[in-house]
């Protein structure tokens, strides 16, 4: 699924608040499960959302992983076990939302976007629903596959610091590694860049470059909608204390907030350099047009005075002068001939036709300073 321009889905004009639209070709849930503590680890897949409940417990964290959004009944039956608030659930389903922390009475609510190369031009891009309990972590993803298999398998690794920590230090990770999911997707679109830079600085460009640029450009305006919010999310967790994450979490969560800033940054800069190869292109293009109508105007200056001598010469008067001469053609076409070349040296004199301060300019280049 490439990225393309908003859509949202949203409930019919007034509507009562945590109304759920889910969209007709949603996924059904997957819900996987993975219990872990300091020195045990244990893995499921739940098909019966009653079995939830007694895999919670204080001595271990539980990480319930759903993907796929298309069960409205089971996602209202885990909300009730889980305590998730009608709006809550709305920001789940309703997608896509705008990236935000909301701090609940059992939990904290975090929305991110997660994007991953599927082909060097298609980007697939979903959104991510993170709930941070006391000793869970909840999340919720639209499609199947995602990018948190190293979280995974430190859940796996029991030298791993995750295993050491409660359930805050897991939702860290997992919000860390969708942030640094991005780089790979950045490089792919500066490589990209790079390569339409050389192409509109180097040689022709043509409107398949054109439309390249086009659609990298929209493919940073979407990236940009999804970390400008993330960014100011991440920034209000370190400015505002709450109870679901201690203060040796938040100290990981400044790395993470360096890296979705650094995100932005070369995102931003991206965003210039596209922009400055848009207008560069046009200016290509304008200055090709303007040399085709130079070249075109000066053609048609060349032949107006030999469409002039030919057009008096073929009148059909009897009485016309040089017409019965032995010379009169050839006078005609030398002054045709040396009318036309007057023109061209006036044309290059002027600096019209061709460049002549082109050697001047090599000069210029080439004499020190």
């Amino acid at each position: 699924m490439s990225l393309s321009f908003f859509r949202k889905r949203h409930p019919p004009v007034g509507s009562r608040p945590g109304t759920l639209v889910v969209a007709e070709d949603a996924l059904p849930p997957r819900i996987h499960v993975i219990l872990y503590s300091r020195d045990t680890v244990r893995e499921l897949d739940v098909t019966d959302v009653e079995q939830l409940p007694p895999l919670l417990g204080p001595d271990h964290v539980t990480w319930v992983d759903v993907q796929g959004l298309g069960d409205e009944p089971l996602l209202r039956r885990m909300a009730e076990q889980f305590h998730i608030h009608p709006l809550a659930l709305e920001d789940v389903v309703n997608t896509p939302q705008r990236p935000k922390a909301e701090e609940y009475d059992h939990h904290l609510l975090l929305i991110t976007r997660m994007v991953r190369l599927i082909s060097a031009y298609d980007i697939d891009r979903e959104q991510v629903t993170i709930f941070l309990g006391e000793n869970y972590v909840l999340t919720f993803q639209e499609h199947y596959g995602d990018v948190l298999d190293p979280v995974r398998g430190r859940c796996r690794d029991s030298r791993a610091p995750v295993r050491a920590h409660v359930a805050d230090f897991l939702g860290y990770a997992v919000l860390d590694t969708i942030i640094d999911a991005y780089y790979p997707v950045m490089e792919a679109l500066s490589d990209r860049l790079e390569r339409l830079e050389d192409r509109v600085l180097t040689r022709n460009p043509t409107r398949t470059t054109l439309d390249r640029l086009n659609r990298v450009k929209n493919d940073l305006v979407v990236l940009r909608r999804g970390l400008w919010p993330q960014l100011e999310a991440l920034n209000r967790l370190l400015r505002d204390p709450n109870r679901f994450i201690s203060e040796e979490v938040r100290v990981y969560l400044r790395d993470t907030t360096d890296h979705a800033a650094q995100l932005v940054d070369v995102l931003d800069s991206n965003r210039e350099l596209i922009n400055g190869l848009l207008n560069t292109y046009l200016s290509i293009v304008g200055n090709r047009t303007n040399e085709v109508m130079k070249v075109l105007t000066i053609m048609a200056s060349i032949f107006i005075p030999l469409t002039f001598v030919a057009g008096v010469y073929g009148m059909n008067f009897e009485y016309m002068p040089e017409l019965h001469s032995r010379w009169g053609y050839p006078a005609a076409l030398g002054f045709m001939v040396l009318s036309s070349l007057s023109l061209l040296f006036y044309f290059r004199h002027r600096g019209w036709l061709g460049d002549r301060h082109h050697d001047d300019d090599d000069e210029d280049e080439a004499r020190p300073p």
